[in-house]
Order: C-alpha cells, then sequence, then structure tokens
C-alpha cells in the first residue's frame, strides 16, 4: 500500500470525532467518581481565592488513579474564581512533571520560566538560580502554587534540598506566597525525606483509592461520548477495556490508553467498527512498548539493579536481593560510581516489582528463614532497547546476551 493510499484511508475512516479526549494530558469537565477527592483538595486550597496561603499538600496513589487531573481541575476552578470575585489575588500555576525535570536546577529553571524571568539553561549555580527565582516572585504579589508531580524522581536523582528550600521560602517573601503541591506514585516516598521536609511539605495529605472495574467502565464511557463517532464502538470493548485496566491496579490511564490504541488499529485496519479484537491487539502493542519505556525513564541505581538482576538471570534464572546487591556493586565499581546502601537497593526491587518490571516473592527456607527471590518480569529485547539511550549500560546487556 502507498502513503497516498495510507493517508487516503486515513482521511475516510469514521471512528474518531476527537482522539484528543481519550489522551491522558486532558482534562475533562468532570471527573467520575473522585468527586470526594475533589471537594477535599478543594477544601485544602480554598482560602487562595482570597488571597490566604493555602496549606501545602502531599497527594499519594497509584497510577492512574486521577491525582494529577483532580489537582489540575481543582486549581483551574479556584483560577478561575479568583479572576471572577477577587481583587488584587494573582494566582499563578507551575506544574512540572519531576519524571523529565528530576534535578534541582531543572525545576528552578521551569519555575523561572513560569514567572518569565529569563535565565540560562545551563551555567548558573543552583544557590544564583534559587535567588533570581525569588527575586522574580516576589516583584509583585503573587500566590504560585507549584506542583510537582511524580516528585519521587526528583529526590531519587537529586535529594530532598530543592524540596526544602520551597516549603521554607515563605519567611523570606516580602510580596508574594508559595504553596506546594506534591504527587507521587510511590507510597512510600516520605521515608526517603529528610524529617523537616516531611512535616512542612505533609501539612495536608491525600490518599488516592485505585478505581473498580465498573467506575473504570463509567469513565471510558463518559469519554468515548466524546471522542469517538457515534455506533463505532462494539458493545464489549469498554467492558473489556475497564477489566484489562483494572488488572493495573485500577488504573484510568491505560484503560484511557488501551480504548484508544484499539480505536487506532481499527482506524488503520480499515474497519468500521472498534471490536473486541482490536483492543487485545492493543493490550499486547502497549505492554511491548510500556516496559520499554519505564526502563528509559528509570533512575540510573534503579537500571543498575535490573541489570543487576538480569545478570544473575542469565546464570541462575532467578536471584536473591543478596545476590542481585552483590552484583550491583560489581557494577557500581565498574562505572566508578558510589553505591547505595543494601536497604535502599532492597526498596529498589519492592518498586520495580510495583511498575512489574521484577517478580519478588518472599519464601521460606525452612530453619534458615526467609529471603526474597526475583525473577525479571520483562524480555531481554525490552531492556536493551530502553537502555540503547545510555551506551555504558547499554554495552554491560549486550556482553551477555
Amino acid at each position: 500500500m502507498s502513503i497516498d493510499e495510507i493517508i487516503q484511508r486515513m482521511l475516510s475512516a469514521r471512528i474518531f470525532k476527537d482522539r484528543e479526549k481519550l489522551r491522558p494530558d486532558y482534562v475533562p469537565e468532570s471527573l467520575p467518581h473522585r468527586e470526594e477527592e475533589i471537594n477535599k483538595l478543594a477544601e485544602i486550597l480554598a482560602p487562595a481565592v482570597k488571597g490566604a496561603r493555602p496549606s501545602n499538600v502531599f497527594i499519594y496513589g497509584l497510577p492512574g488513579t486521577g491525582k494529577t487531573a483532580v489537582t489540575k481541575y481543582v486549581l483551574r476552578r479556584i483560577d478561575a474564581f479568583a479572576r471572577e470575585y477577587s481583587r488584587g489575588v494573582n494566582l499563578k500555576l507551575a506544574y512540572i512533571n519531576c519524571r523529565n525535570e528530576n534535578t534541582s536546577y531543572r525545576v528552578l529553571f521551569n519555575l523561572c520560566n513560569y514567572l518569565d524571568e529569563r535565565v540560562p539553561f545551563t551555567g548558573l549555580s543552583t544557590a544564583e538560580l534559587f535567588r533570581r527565582f525569588v527575586r522574580a516572585l516576589d516583584r509583585e504579589r503573587n500566590l504560585l502554587f507549584v506542583v510537582l508531580d511524580e516528585v519521587d524522581f526528583l529526590v531519587k536523582v537529586s535529594g530532598d534540598d530543592i524540596l526544602y528550600k520551597l516549603t521554607r521560602i515563605n519567611p523570606d517573601l516580602r510580596n508574594a506566597r508559595v504553596s506546594i503541591i506534591g504527587i507521587t506514585n510511590d507510597l512510600n516516598f516520605v521515608e526517603y525525606l529528610d524529617p523537616r521536609v516531611k512535616s512542612t511539605l505533609g501539612e495536608e495529605e491525600l490518599v488516592f483509592r485505585p478505581y473498580t472495574t465498573e467506575e473504570l467502565a463509567d469513565i471510558l464511557a463518559e469519554r468515548a461520548r466524546q471522542a469517538f463517532c457515534d455506533g463505532v464502538l462494539d458493545e464489549a470493548v469498554i467492558p473489556l477495556c475497564a477489566s484489562l485496566a483494572a488488572r493495573e491496579h485500577g488504573d484510568a490511564r491505560r484503560a484511557l490508553d488501551l480504548l484508544r490504541v484499539a480505536g487506532e488499529i481499527a482506524e488503520r485496519e480499515g474497519s468500521s467498527k472498534v471490536l473486541e479484537e482490536h483492543v487485545r491487539k492493543a493490550y499486547r502493542e502497549i505492554e511491548k512498548d510500556r516496559a520499554v519505556e519505564v526502563v528509559k525513564s528509570m533512575p540510573l541505581h534503579t537500571k543498575l539493579v535490573t541489570i543487576a538482576a538480569y545478570l544473575v538471570k542469565r546464570r541462575k534464572g532467578e536471584a536473591t536481593t543478596g545476590e542481585i546487591y552483590e552484583t550491583y556493586k560489581g557494577l557500581c565499581r565498574r562505572l566508578t560510581i558510589d553505591e547505595l546502601t543494601q536497604r535502599r537497593v532492597s526498596d529498589i526491587i519492592n518498586e520495580l516489582d510495583m511498575l512489574g518490571i521484577v517478580n519478588a516473592k518472599v519464601t521460606s527456607k525452612g530453619r534458615y528463614g526467609r529471603t526474597k527471590i526475583v525473577r525479571l518480569a520483562i524480555s531481554d529485547r525490552a531492556l536493551v532497547e530502553g537502555l540503547k539511550s545510555d551506551p555504558r549500560l547499554s554495552s554491560i546487556v549486550a556482553e551477555s546476551v
């Protein structure tokens, strides 16, 4: 089939009305089954409408439980009220995804950009960059909401120094005020924080529970009405998407991705309807790509622990935490970097288990006690593909393939 034919078939397809409504960054006008969380967050942040600084908020929950969407939705409504009813209140919102902006410098660089303070992408000290941010912020009466999404990535790469500075910034400001909203998928994240940061950042805490299969079906039905042409979805499609996503801790983002990719596969095949078989193809496609993307985005030491599990697997098929740690230490020596403690590596293995990169299971050794058996849960191809962007690491894996 020629490119012209592919484009013509795409132009004649009548599957999507607006596929952007299925994207994870789209915030709808209503968020089904998150009314309680919306109201709780609104109660905490509502003082901003009068110009008062709300408490800092920390939001926990597994991936795809609506944390980011609820936060953006509530802040959007508060900003609208402030514009209409409040005088002299200048609300600003800085949203930073710490999975991508995972160093103190990059966080401060983005905060300066939100305030129209032009700073170089590199070259300044973090202390100087922070001074420029404070100066730009305090020029006028601002109330700045700083949303740090997936903040655990920032702390694991750069430590919590920037969080300490941001949570202690208000006494140094004359005109402006800052309120921090931290969002994380890691329910154990606070264990990594300095107690001073923990107490200030977590003035208020919200925990988002996973969606049930029925709730996911409601969410998908609502979005499908906006995203698809009438009558193109087979009646089995939404229940299947909801059921498959519910396996992943009730992940709404995953359910929406499944529905969107199923529609795109139907469109590419020239089908007039989205069928159950398209959902199953989408599931296989997303599973294949997800592992690669997760490996790409992992911090250095998490990648090294994954490689260590892989190398032990090549020798034995499975590994204990101790065997992985010894292999990990060897990799650190090879790369001439400082190693983490065994306890921290054990925490990383638990995180990898939650992400589906490894399977970790505690087993009994009788009178020798209990031990954790770890098996790599992704393919060798996915691991090598995910490490391609770092030649030092990809070469280590390639040597043993």
